[in-house]
């Protein structure tokens, strides 16, 4: 049985101690706090009680630090920087029956840099604002850059870059337990759903409000439910703005140590399809035109299909213990997804994609091998992509994959060259190797064609070949 300590007992100069060294360093804190106050409770100079006011003192003393170091308020606790720089060789390359005489491959050097900070504060809030490198998409005075990609060439003889606000929200970790979890994010926020490029491209940082509840059934199952409402055109002149919903419900299972599978169902819709008009309709437009393949109305611009598809897909992951050049556990990942689209509107009989079709499906199915991003960890990937016209809005899908357009694409279609967007079946290879955990090397290879080319036109089929060096922070 433990006997009473004496008056001369070494706790309170191990307790100065312990405070005295939490003080000292915000980056050490968490880490330095736990060994020493478990080493405590082992040596049973602490008891479980002694050592939880210990805990409670020691965040105090922290807060103090911190606040005094950086000279922020004592309601902030942790301030962190991040972001990353990618530099990009770009190129692409047309069929010669597809850019006949006026087809030209194009060879660009890019890059793309974001920079961000994240305050976390008391009572389960955070902050966040994150700048972007990115070309201007704007026609007259809209002053907006690219919505989907960060990317931007260097040309100009050496001109400087444009930086935009890419993330700016407030989040609200309103629950956290070991079963429950629940987050409300306002603002322009990274996507809350979880899809891949067919559906969202990954830099596509959508606005207004979200809310994410995830349920822990037990230690192998996990539900998560996502739903948003976000803004895509607030039009001076109407009271018809343009919205997007969405929900999305996932089911994540670990059935052992090496199998594991994940499936989702989402269902997305836009509101007021005829406020997002785009540079065809000779006015200022209310969304940037920088992708192709929704059917558009020739007057205006306007969409002719309205968009309200419901997603599924599924994945399934088999972990190796090892495999030849890895460290460590190896993923092999196989996955797809299937989009249906049932409001989109069937086509004219004078479009060029056919009569009463309303093209409005989309599937996408995929292999990975590996998974980079920790040094010495490489992957291979391969997709088949086959993305129908009106299956979802052209202006928020992957702006990587395109083909070329000999003429313009379809009535108030976005005129000839290189496009990216929807209409297109191809596919899309990946070779990626991280030879340091900050540092990532990666290739990527597209070759697309359209599945529907306009009236006319010859082989639409194009190649497009991106060489990338990442380092984040």
């Amino acid at each position: 049985m433990m006997t009473k300590m004496k008056t001369n007992s070494p706790r309170p100069a191990l307790v100065a101690a312990v405070l005295a060294t939490l003080a000292l360093g915000a980056t050490a804190h968490a880490q330095t706090a736990d060994a020493l106050i478990d080493k405590l409770i082992e040596k049973g100079i602490l008891t479980t009680k002694e050592a939880k006011d210990l805990r409670d003192e020691s965040d105090k003393d922290f807060t103090r630090a911190f606040a005094a170091k950086t000279g922020m308020p004592d309601w902030v606790t942790a301030l962190k920087i991040s972001g990353d720089v990618r530099l990009r060789y770009d190129g692409i390359y047309f069929d010669p029956g597809a850019g006949g005489t006026t087809g030209v491959d194009r060879n660009r050097l890019r890059h793309r840099t974001r920079v961000g900070i994240t305050a976390s504060l008391m009572d389960d809030f955070e902050v966040g604002v994150r700048f972007t490198s990115g070309e201007n998409k704007s026609t007259g005075n809209n002053g907006m850059g690219d919505p989907i990609s960060g990317n931007d060439s260097f040309t100009f003889n050496g001109s400087k870059k444009l930086v935009w606000l890419d993330l700016a929200y407030a989040k609200w970790n309103a629950l956290n337990t070991p079963a429950w979890s629940a987050t409300f994010i306002g603002g322009k926020m990274e996507n809350p759903f979880v899809f891949d490029e067919v559906v969202f491209d990954s830099d596509y940082t959508p606005e207004g409000l979200a809310w994410q509840v995830g349920y822990n059934v037990n230690d192998r199952h996990a539900l998560k439910f996502n739903t948003g409402l976000f803004s895509l055109a607030e039009v001076s002149g109407s009271s018809h703005d343009s919205y997007l919903f969405g929900a999305q419900l996932r089911w994540d299972a670990a059935w052992s140590p090496k199998w594991a599978t994940s499936v989702g169902l989402s269902g997305l819709a836009i509101s007021d399809k005829q406020a997002l008009t785009h540079a065809a309709a000779g006015v200022n437009p209310n969304v940037p035109d920088v992708s192709r393949g929704n059917t558009r109305v020739s007057s205006t611009g306007a969409l002719t299909s309205s968009f309200n598809p419901f997603i599924v897909d599924a994945a399934l992951t088999y972990t190796m213990e090892s495999f030849p050049k890895y460290p460590g556990a190896f993923p092999i990942k196989l996955g797809g997804e299937y989009i249906n689209n049932p409001a989109a509107s069937a086509n004219l009989a004078t479009s060029p994609i056919g009569p009463n079709r309303k093209r409005n499906e989309a599937y996408s199915v995929g292999l990975q091998l590996g998974k980079s991003g920790k040094k010495g960890t490489w992957d291979l990937t391969y997709k088949w992509k086959n993305l129908e016209s009106n299956y979802w809005f052209e202006e928020v899908v992957d702006s990587d994959h395109g083909a070329w357009y000999q003429t313009s694409p379809f009535t108030g279609g976005g005129g000839t060259g290189y496009g990216a967007g929807t209409n297109l079946r191809g596919h899309y290879m990946r070779a990626a190797y991280s030879p340091f955990d900050s540092f990532t090397l990666s290739c990527s290879y597209y070759l697309f064609s359209l599945i529907d080319k306009p009236a006319g036109a010859l082989s639409s089929q194009t190649g497009r070949i991106q060489f990338d060096a990442a380092w984040k922070f």
